[in-house]
């Protein structure tokens, strides 16, 4: 039977997020699972660990939504070092003596919160020119990306045990932030703000979108549950990336019609987006406008949702 839904996955620093939807894809293989699509629903650096929603069969025709779905970080800055790559992967390219206390720290957060500009890491997929900023940055050329505005949710500071007034090597913080944002680059601007310069030693994701660390498991774990052939224990529905979007019941002929991609007028709901649903069985992500319902996204699911 082949699967269709999601598999959240605590990627652990190394791997990037192509080799963890490879790493998948290998374990259907070796488990005897029937052959379907596998893609990720937000990219994570190789020195970056946690959340990774992988999303089986139908569900990859969400992917889009969870790529643009807020995200939660739990990050460390280390001050007195500004890296090429803003993290610990980069040459040392700034030093400063300066080290902040814990309150000039927590003073400057709210400058941080809200809508912000940012200017993304020179080291960063983003195309310029059509070619990969990390590319021509390692090709040793000067690379100047453009401020984009994004919208920090909420930036706080962890810190047992410290006092007011302790001067600082590092801190831990923890944002929400929307699609689009480099903690890279908030790292790397807290610290100027604070008169210093920093960059990134640990960068844990600890949700995405309607996922957290709760329902993640290992690769190891992943393997395991491939090879005995339970791979369905860890494995969410479709509909778990779609929690925020009320489910619209229809009947039989209109799921039909649905599938077939015809739109459907005299449905009685509220405007926007909504996921029909014939029984159990998800039929479309619709959009209900000016009386018509049409077809967002359609999925190939029988009655028994496979």
């Amino acid at each position: 039977m082949a699967l269709h839904g999601w598999l959240i996955v605590d990627k652990p620093v190394g791997p990037g997020s192509t080799q963890v939807v490879s790493a998948v894809k290998r374990a259907l293989r070796e488990g005897g699972y029937p052959k379907v699509k596998v893609g990720h629903g937000g990219t994570l650096d190789p020195l970056a660990s946690g959340v990774l929603p992988v999303a089986l069969g139908e569900a990859t025709k969400l992917c889009g939504r969870a790529l643009d779905s807020d995200k939660e970080y739990e990050f460390t800055i280390r001050f007195g070092e500004e890296t090429s790559t803003l993290d610990a992967e980069g040459e040392v390219i700034a030093t400063s003596e300066r080290r902040p206390t814990l309150d000039e720290v927590e003073a400057v957060l709210p400058r941080f919160t809200g809508e912000i500009e940012q200017v993304p890491p020179a080291y960063s997929a983003l195309k310029v020119e059509g070619q990969r900023a990390y590319d021509l940055a390692r090709a040793g050329d000067t690379v100047e990306l453009k401020a984009r505005l994004v919208r920090i949710h909420s930036l706080s500071l962890r810190h047992p045990g410290l006092q007011w007034g302790d001067a600082l090597d590092e801190v831990t913080l923890t944002a929400l932030v929307s699609k689009g944002t480099y903690i890279r680059s908030l790292a790397r601007d807290i610290a100027r703000a604070l008169e210093t310069v920093g960059h990134v030693t640990m960068l844990r994701r600890v949700r995405a979108g309607p996922f957290g660390l709760a329902q993640a498991i290992s690769l190891d774990k992943l393997a395991e549950l491939a090879h005995a052939r339970r791979l369905e224990q860890a494995l969410l529905p479709l509909t778990a990336g779609l929690d925020d979007i009320p489910a619209l019941p229809v009947t039989p002929d209109q799921a039909r019609a649905l599938r077939e991609g015809r739109r459907l007028t005299g449905i009685a709901a509220m405007p926007g987006l909504h996921l029909a649903t014939d029984g159990s069985v998800p039929v479309a992500l619709v959009e209900l406008s000016e009386g018509e319902l049409r077809v967002v996204r359609g999925f190939n699911l029988n009655e028994e949702g496979v």
